[in-house]
């Protein structure tokens, strides 16, 4: 079997979001001596020259654009066993950054078709071409349409990570870019009296995913639908919520050199990488004094409104609390003003930096995602392996992957609310702030549960697997259906 993975953002190349995870480590886990999966995405001038240095040109070709062409540069360089492809071009991806440039829209439907025609020049159609977000959306509709005979048998699944971004423009985006007449542009489009490149996405693609089984069916509400929650619930039948791993081989303090101490299984070097986190951070230390940790972009979607209501309730419960995190404004300002407020006891790092997000998972001992929306969540998965108790809001993968802890029967690895109130939450952190500076033998139970968690790609895998497997069966079945 065959897959390409088709995306805008890959580790260790450049990354914004969880995405970017998703397709460094999902490939790996899905690459065996059966199944040959390959990675593809843009050339971005980001991406690290020494990554680039060692990248091989394999080709290159001109892009059809209505009336005019656009020159692509195939490169390759395998990674961690996995072949990689970055298609090159100046004009729309030498460029500071990824994405928030007005003609995005332009940029991906090039990067789409670019996918598509680059195929016979590397030798390789997939069986399935998995396409995530947006940015890669138009692939299904392009292959059902423009590109069927020359990749008959080739099968397409979408991956839903935030279906908030929709790659939402112009209806003439698609005349001027792919040179589609006016009545290509029907229903698999049209949006509020726009097009809508998720949506085709949706229509055309063989399968669909979302990054957990409850964001799946979450996506049928107005709530969290962003306004396709119709569109989501007519496709249901070919819909699958798989949840998002991660990869222990990088995200496991055993081998994280960035700690100040490594450890598996540990609370007493917990212990002491917060001892240590907080004198990096000039906190005041205290044994019994919790550290909760929040590793964040600062965004509304991020429960964030939340902790600007009880922030003050929070720090009464005498804790200690860090901030790594960059957002908007508005969100910077507070936490810089909780800082000021709390002298030694919080530190509000307005930055993003990997090395200390990796001090904060194993210095604190509980990580805070309030979240109004989550389609998976990589934090709290990655707090458990660090042995970091999360405190979450039931949405999503959250609610997939977090569960009460009952201390009469040592069950759960976390503790979590339902409604997105701001008081809810404070009485989850009560909870965790007693039972930890009252019940330190519970506290320790609960911190073992967390470290027995695993959610790394392997189970997450085999299920992309059974999804590729039924879309190239379901194809086989259609064409003895067309041959009788």
């Amino acid at each position: 079997m065959k897959i390409l993975f088709a995306t805008s953002e890959c580790v260790p190349f450049i990354k914004t979001g969880g995405l970017a995870d998703v397709a460094g480590s999902l490939p790996k886990a899905l690459k065996d001596k059966n199944t040959d999966v390959r990675v593809v995405m843009p050339l971005y001038s980001d991406i690290l020259e020494k990554y680039r240095k060692k990248m091989k040109k394999v080709h290159e070709f001109d892009v059809g654009l209505n009336w005019r062409t656009q020159k692509c540069e195939i490169f390759s360089l395998e990674n961690d066993g996995i072949v990689h492809y970055f298609l090159g071009n100046d004009y729309y991806f030498n460029r500071s950054g990824i994405y928030g440039y007005f003609d995005d829209g332009e940029r991906f439907l090039f990067y789409s078709k670019a996918v598509l025609e680059m195929l016979p020049y590397i030798d390789y159609i997939p069986d399935v071409m998995h396409c995530n977000d947006w940015h890669t959306a138009i692939i299904p509709y392009l292959t059902n349409t423009h590109y069927r005979p020359h990749y008959t048998d080739m099968r397409t699944v979408l991956t839903i990570h935030n279906i908030k971004y929709q790659g939402i423009y112009g209806r003439e985006i698609l005349y001027e870019i792919l040179n589609l007449k006016p009545e290509e542009i029907n229903l698999d489009f049209e949006f509020n009296e726009a097009i809508n490149i998720m949506k085709s996405g949706i229509y055309n693609a063989d399968w669909i995913t979302t990054v957990s089984p409850s964001y799946a069916k979450e996506l049928e509400y107005e709530y969290f639908g962003e306004g396709l929650e119709g569109i989501i619930s007519v496709n249901r039948h070919k819909m699958t919520g798989i949840i998002n791993g991660i990869d222990y081989d990088v995200q496991n303090p055993a081998k994280d050199k960035n700690l100040y101490a490594n450890y598996t299984r540990s609370y007493n070097k917990k212990l002491e990488n917060k001892e240590k986190l907080l004198e990096e951070l000039g906190l005041d230390y205290d044994e019994n004094r919790p550290v909760i940790g929040m590793i964040t972009r600062l965004d509304e979607l991020k429960g964030i409104d939340l902790v600007m209501a009880v922030g003050k309730e929070i720090m009464e419960r005498d804790v200690n609390l860090v901030l790594l995190g960059t957002g908007d404004a508005m969100y910077e300002d507070y936490f810089r003003y909780l800082e000021s407020q709390y002298p030694g006891k919080v530190s509000a790092r307005i930055m993003f930096d990997s090395k200390a997000a990796s001090r904060i998972y194993a210095g604190s001992d509980i990580m805070l995602m309030p979240s109004r929306v989550e389609p998976c969540g990589l934090n709290q998965i990655i707090a458990l392996k660090y042995g970091t108790v999360p405190i979450v809001r039931n949405t999503g993968g959250l609610g997939d992957t977090i569960f009460e802890y009952d201390e009469v029967a040592n069950t759960g690895n976390g503790f979590k609310f339902n409604d997105y109130n701001a008081h809810e939450m404070l009485f989850e952190i009560e909870k965790a702030v007693d039972l930890y500076k009252n019940d330190s033998d519970s506290w320790k139970k609960l911190v073992a549960n967390t470290f027995k968690c695993k959610y790394d790609w392997k189970a997450s895998a085999k299920k992309y697997k059974e999804v590729y497997k039924n879309t190239m069966i379901r194809q086989e079945d259609e064409n003895i259906l067309q041959l009788t």
